[in-house]
C-alpha cells in the first residue's frame, strides 16, 4: 500500500485553532496520534480524530481491494495540513447606525497516512 488520504472541507473551526492540534500529531504513528487526540481538551481534536479515522479506514479498503496485507500498527501520518476555507460573513449592529463585520472562519483538513517500511 502506498498511501491513503482523507479530507474534510469547510469544518466550522478557525484554521489557527486547528493548526495548534494538527502540529502535535504530524509525523507520529497513527495509534499514538489517536491517543493524543482522544485526551486533548481542544474542540478541534474531535474533528481531526474523525478525519484520521477515515484515512485509516481508507487505507484498509485500499489494501483489501489490492489483496495486500496491511499492518495498522505500522501506519503513520505522512502529511497533515489545515488550510483556510471560505469565511461566513455576518454583521453585528454597532453604534450610530453602523454594522461591524464578523468573519466565521472555516478550515479544510487533509491527512495522508502511509505504512512505515522499517517495521
Amino acid at each position: 500500500m502506498a498511501e491513503s488520504r482523507a479530507i474534510q472541507r469547510t469544518a466550522r473551526q478557525s484554521p489557527y485553532k486547528m493548526r495548534l492540534v494538527i502540529d502535535q500529531i504530524r509525523g507520529k504513528d497513527v495509534n499514538e496520534a489517536l491517543g493524543l487526540l482522544k485526551f486533548s481538551k481542544k474542540h478541534a481534536a474531535k474533528q481531526i480524530e474523525k478525519v484520521l479515522n477515515s484515512a485509516v479506514a481508507n487505507a484498509e479498503v485500499k489494501a483489501r481491494a489490492a489483496d495486500e496485507a496491511i499492518d495498522l500498527d505500522a501506519l503513520y501520518i505522512k502529511h497533515a495540513i489545515v488550510n483556510e476555507g471560505p469565511k461566513l460573513k455576518r454583521f453585528m449592529p454597532a453604534a450610530q447606525g453602523r454594522a461591524t463585520p464578523i468573519r466565521k472562519r472555516t478550515s479544510h483538513i487533509e491527512i495522508i497516512v502511509a505504512e512505515r517500511k522499517g517495521k
